[in-house]
């Protein structure tokens, strides 16, 4: 069986397992504890980081931006990186831009310190980090709401690879209840539309131990 190795709450990780749900490829998960470096794991990825896809042929897939291409040449259908030479460079950017972007600027500051240096035992969130994650956020959505109410979707007419990634990180951030809605209706509205996704179920049935989610978390529509 195919295997993604991942983390629950790693945006890269749900980014991966929404694309193999969206192309309707069966996977299995496994955690992986990445802090304990563990040789057998440093062997598939040296760089020591989830998500990494074993496919049935024993081939080894890391690195999300990796998969992501790899999944679109392997299986065709359904593809989320677009259609033409002008689409595919949209996703691209988009991609760059909340995976890079938005994972500096947000994700590691919120997430990072709070869900990642809670199950590494690594120390508690530093408040300067928090803050500077919660006043990018506020900008991130304004850009974020800016492309839902002009586009279709965030790429353009059809859902991308580029709607997962950004889907992927807001989602470990509401889990926390990180996001303000309020500041952005149509950036909640398209994340209502992205929750509605059976490809997004198994993501909001998520549990970490220590940690509950919002009630409004697992609500389709808030």
């Amino acid at each position: 069986m195919r295997t993604l190795i991942h983390l629950p709450l790693c945006p890269y990780s749900r980014k991966i397992r929404l694309a193999l749900a969206e192309k309707r490829l069966p996977f299995e998960t496994r955690v992986e504890k990445v802090w304990e470096r563990r040789e057998e794991f440093l062997e598939l990825n040296p760089a020591g980081q989830v998500p990494v896809l074993l496919e049935d042929n024993g081939m080894a897939i890391p690195d999300s931006s990796v998969i992501g291409e790899y999944l679109d040449e392997a299986y065709p259908d359904m593809p989320l990186l677009g259609n033409t030479l002008a689409e595919r460079v949209e996703v691209r950017r988009l991609l760059a831009w909340f995976d890079g972007r938005f994972g500096t600027d947000v994700t590691r500051n919120l997430n990072g310190e709070k869900y990642f240096k809670r199950i590494s035992r690594i120390g508690q969130p530093d408040a300067r980090a928090l803050r500077a994650g919660y006043a990018n956020l506020r900008e991130h959505l304004r850009y974020l709401g800016w492309l839902a109410e002009n586009r279709k979707w965030l790429a353009g007419e059809s859902m991308s690879l580029a709607d997962l990634a950004a889907a992927a990180h807001l989602s470990v951030l509401d889990f926390q209840g990180d996001v303000d809605w309020s500041q952005s209706p149509p950036a909640r509205e398209w994340y209502a539309r992205m929750k509605s996704r059976p490809s997004f179920r198994p993501l909001l049935a998520d549990r970490v131990p220590g940690m509950a989610p919002p009630e409004y978390y697992s609500d389709l529509d808030f």
